[in-house]
């Protein structure tokens, strides 16, 4: 279609160019994003030929998916279109990747509902739809947080929560959701009883012995989880002492016998703990493999060598 002699189009012309609706045109407009170069002598807007490729570049990036905002912020750029649109592209990416994530999950949750049998049926529904899609950690993170000791340093707070809060896989095996739903609710329920959030141990070692108590008790674990890999019955040794100095370090005293008598009640099993760390395996284990020994195993393992250095010793 050829220009008018003053090289402009009109509105229907250049939405025949376009190969738009001339309320699309009018839309852009209004929205600041296509100013028209004059207006005719009875008001109509006149367009030049700079708007035809604005306008191909308006409707490219709104097939993408970017909200206006952001057309509006590459368009602004003098050049050709540059941090701007790398910045609205990253962003509506990571918008992207969340709803495919938050979709696999739903997918996943159906399924476990569909193959469940029919007298379960009802109560998983109720484990998964608690579940937020795409789910979070902050269940267990709040757990951790009212377990730890009081005041514990920020930076030894983010490790233990590092190792000890297993990610939401992007895309679950059925098994793996399940694990997680029930790990969400595990930790999202009151502590049952009168079952205190923190132990005895932790209000002992104050914020000042926690970050030595924790960096102590993950060495221990470590070597308490070769044993376990072993097969090894808990016994007194290396993983055990080590296991005892992290809390006598913690408390400002020695390791002696008298110690470990006053020790052993102050670490009772919690079995919130146990079911965590079981859950936790089945996330995080890859199918055909092992489980690799949790904390919460190796603590078990050290606590009934502890037990047993105490009965040996009389």
């Amino acid at each position: 279609m050829p220009m008018s002699p003053d090289g402009l189009w009109s509105i229907g012309e250049l939405a025949e160019h376009a190969g738009v609706t001339v309320k699309t045109v009018r839309f852009y407009s209004d929205q600041g994003l296509l100013p028209e170069t004059a207006r005719s002598s009875g008001g109509h807007r006149r367009y030049g030929p700079a708007a035809l490729d604005r306008l191909r570049l308006i409707r490219s990036l709104r097939a993408l998916d970017l909200p206006l905002p952001e057309v509006r912020r590459v368009l602004d750029e003098e050049d050709e279109p540059g941090p701007a649109l790398a910045d609205a592209v990253a962003g509506r990416l990571r918008e992207v990747r969340t709803q495919l994530r938050a979709l696999r999950w739903r997918e996943t949750a159906l399924r476990l509902v569909q193959e469940a049998p029919h007298a379960e049926r009802a109560d998983r529904v109720r484990l998964l739809g608690a579940l937020p899609t795409p789910p979070t950690t902050d269940a267990p993170v709040r757990f951790w947080r009212a377990w730890l000791p009081a005041r514990m340093p920020a930076r030894a707070v983010d490790a233990f929560l590092d190792v000890a809060v297993p990610q939401p896989p992007d895309d679950p095996r059925p098994e793996q959701a399940l694990a997680f739903a029930r790990l969400h609710a595990l930790t999202s329920a009151p502590c049952p009883g009168r079952v205190q959030p923190r132990p005895e141990a932790h209000r002992l070692a104050g914020g000042r012995g926690a970050a030595v108590l924790y960096a102590g008790l993950a060495e221990a674990y470590e070597l308490a989880a070769v044993q376990l890999r072993r097969d090894r019955r808990p016994r007194p040794g290396e993983a055990l002492d080590g296991f005892v100095a992290a809390y006598a370090e913690a408390y400002g005293t020695a390791d002696t016998p008298g110690f470990r008598r006053a020790l052993a009640p102050q670490l009772a099993d919690d079995p919130r703990l146990d079911g965590y760390w079981r859950l936790v395996s089945e996330i995080v284990t890859p199918p055909g493999e092992r489980p690799d020994p949790t904390p919460g195993e190796a603590h078990d393992w050290l606590l009934a060598a502890l037990h047993a250095d105490l009965a040996e010793a009389g």
